[in-house]
């Protein structure tokens, strides 16, 4: 077999940095020594080259490398252990050695290959990135039947370079009887798609989503082999979903190879009827809605101008169902209390939907996958994902559509207690709020409970199963009662009918929720990292101002506690350990000095965006450009990691210096 050159010189590369490790060269210098002390005649001028290598095996050298250096075959069957594993993502073709994964024997499997893009005409005059250059990149990202998957990021451009590999696990959630393989016939009846979905990032770590597509893959049960190649039209997102961002070339694989296929007929005669089906469904509940809003206009004219959204556009401007977007969702160990998930949801990025021109606000409910793998959106995103993660925790929550001061559309949940309490529950910002509603017939000298959260008006509520529009005569929402089963107050949409079109499976539209994804980000590494480059970024400010940086590590390291307690009491609403982090600055600052700090909070790890925004704060470039005499900085960072590396970014500046009169 024949290497390229460029291949032949990195596996030389590799074995000579596996040599260097073992510190070979070393140990055949000193053999060599030895051989030639004992083993040389006076009248032998040199060894041969045989006489060498047979001291070389004689002492093990030769047996040690052979050891260290694996070399794996490209072979699969060898590489079927016989206990089931997690699927495997294949993503780094630039790997010298071949990855191994764990498949298990007794399942099906569908390789997905994605070998390369083109006609991303948006980027047709983008030049080609200088090696070790910063640019924007283009990430794949995966959703099939509970398993996520991520490609490498690529370079921005018209043929953007992806050659990934994804090993999707089609025989889940116990098809056929565990022991039996899936057949052709069983796998058809699986409607789930797989959600891909392109991010591209930019120089500054900013998220874009630029398409969300769902891939039909059963074609492949009716092609030959078992394999068959798409060509996949991408189109963008929101006000461009009818534009195309680019192609993508995709490869299919069934593994092991199907015994018997389809034929093409059939498979085509499944996903027609399923689509027929689909639109059925959707076309009677959308005349079940009508005549709903009908007759809720009927009870009130002035009902026409309240939010009550019974449907909403996704990110492919697809209008869907709100209860849709909605579903208990478990984080399994990643998250561990309602609180804690309203603090994961909260430190998500907020960003309102891009719209062209001006005309107000841009609508666009995001699917889960498109929202978490930007890891920002709207406040409509926030609430769903809140939401359908208080279901999974057994609480019964509802998103609520109405408005903020001014007017403004907001979405927030809302939780009832057994006991008849209700809670606001903040998405962006994390708050919560009891609601005591005002009874506007009290007399004018009655003490009513004021509120302090920031909503004013409500028009409807709605989760997974249930869709309720608020009748009462005002929709105010400090004057509203939440009592959810009197339909005088609020008019139910039928169960039936909500769960015919928003149940899971009930229809081919609905994408699936994908689980929860652990971080990938090393707390203690970002940390550091940032505070180092504050660290030089708050040297050079000063140096600019002719002022010198002394730094003071044991007051850097006094200000953690601080930083770990502001982080609890937004997680849990309790203050806890405040004595002992003030008790530890009064014994670090001498008498005759003065203390100064300033806390603040990022949801986002861009020193230099997070330096730029404190100096906007007069406390905090008080403090960075403190004159005096004695003068000693500190500086410390704590990022505190949620699931799908969302983080916190917990930052506090402080100085002392002595006073001086």
């Amino acid at each position: 077999m024949s290497l390229p050159p460029e291949k032949a010189s990195e596996l030389k590369q590799l074995i000579h940095q596996q040599l260097s490790k073992m510190d070979v060269h070393g140990r055949i210098r000193e053999i060599l020594a030895e051989t030639i002390r004992e083993e040389l005649a006076p009248d032998q001028q040199q060894l041969s080259t045989e006489d060498l290598i047979k001291a070389l095996k004689r002492r093990g050298i030769i047996d040690d490398v052979m050891k260290e250096l694996n070399f794996v075959t490209d072979n699969v069957d060898q590489e079927l252990p016989s206990s089931p594993k997690q699927p495997v993502c294949f993503t780094d073709r630039q790997s010298t050695l071949l990855k191994k994964t764990n498949i298990d024997p007794t399942r099906r499997y569908l390789y997905l290959q994605v070998l390369g893009g083109k006609a991303f005409l948006e980027h047709l005059q983008e030049p080609e990135p200088l090696p070790g250059q910063a640019c924007s990149t283009f990430t794949l990202c995966l959703h099939f039947r509970n398993q996520r998957f991520r490609s490498k990021p690529v370079p921005c451009a018209c043929e953007p370079d992806f050659h990934d590999g994804f090993l999707l696990e089609v025989h889940r959630e116990n098809l056929g009887d565990g022991t039996r393989m899936a057949d052709s016939t069983t796998m058809l009846s699986i409607s789930d798609p797989i959600h891909m979905v392109l991010i591209k990032t930019d120089i500054f770590a900013e998220t874009t989503l630029v398409a969300s597509y769902f891939l039909e893959w059963r074609s492949v049960l009716g092609s030959e082999n078992g394999v068959t190649s798409l060509t996949v039209e991408l189109m963008g997102v929101g006000t461009e979903s009818k534009v195309s961002v680019g192609i993508l070339n995709i490869k299919l694989e069934m593994y092991p190879p199907l015994n018997q296929t389809l034929s093409q007929e059939v498979v085509n005669t499944q996903l027609a009827l399923e689509r027929q089906k689909t639109a059925e469904k959707e076309r009677l509940f959308l005349v079940y809605a009508k005549q709903w809003w009908r007759e809720y206009l009927q009870i009130r004219p002035s009902h026409n101008s309240r939010l009550v959204k019974i449907f909403a556009q996704d990110e492919n401007g697809i209008n869907r169902p709100v209860c849709s977007y909605v579903k208990p969702l478990r984080a399994g160990r990643l998250l561990d209390t309602p609180r804690q998930a309203a603090r994961f949801v909260n430190v998500l990025g907020y960003e309102r939907a891009p719209v062209i021109g001006g005309g107000g606000k841009q609508e666009q409910w995001c699917t889960l996958l498109a929202f978490l793998c930007r890891n920002k959106g709207d406040c409509e995103d926030h609430a769903n994902l809140l939401c359908s993660l208080l279901l999974g925790y057994g609480l019964e929550a509802f998103v609520c559509v109405g408005t903020k001061a001014k007017g403004v559309p907001h979405a927030w949940v809302m939780t009832c207690g057994t006991d008849g309490t209700v809670t606001f529950w903040d998405s962006l910002t994390g708050h919560r709020y009891l609601h005591k509603p005002i009874n506007p017939d009290e007399p004018p000298a009655a003490e009513q409970p004021k509120p302090l959260y920031p909503y004013r008006t409500i028009g409807c509520v709605f989760n997974h199963q249930t869709f309720l529009g608020n009748c009462q005569p005002s929709d105010s929402v400090e004057s509203c009662v939440f009592d959810l089963n009197d339909e005088s107050k609020w008019k139910p949409m039928s169960e039936e009918a909500v769960k015919s079109v928003c149940a899971p499976g009930a229809t081919t539209s609905l994408p699936p929720f994908p689980p929860l994804c652990a971080s990938t980000i090393d707390a203690s590494v970002t940390s550091n990292e940032i505070e180092m480059q504050l660290r030089l970024l708050v040297s050079e400010h000063r140096k600019d101002l002719g002022l010198t940086t002394v730094w003071e590590d044991q007051l850097s390291y006094l200000l953690s506690p601080a930083l770990a307690s502001y982080e609890f009491e937004r997680t849990t609403s309790i203050s806890a350990g405040n004595e002992e982090f003030q008790d530890a600055i009064r014994r670090a600052v001498p008498d005759g000095h003065t203390f100064k700090g300033f806390p603040i909070h990022f949801v986002y790890r861009n020193a230099r965006r997070a330096f730029a925004t404190c100096l906007r704060s007069p406390f905090c470039e008080e403090i960075i450009c403190c004159r005096g005499d004695q003068v000693r900085l500190a500086v410390r960072v704590r990022v505190f990691t949620y699931p799908e590396s969302a983080c916190a970014v917990w930052i506090m500046f402080a100085c002392k210096y002595r006073s001086v009169l």
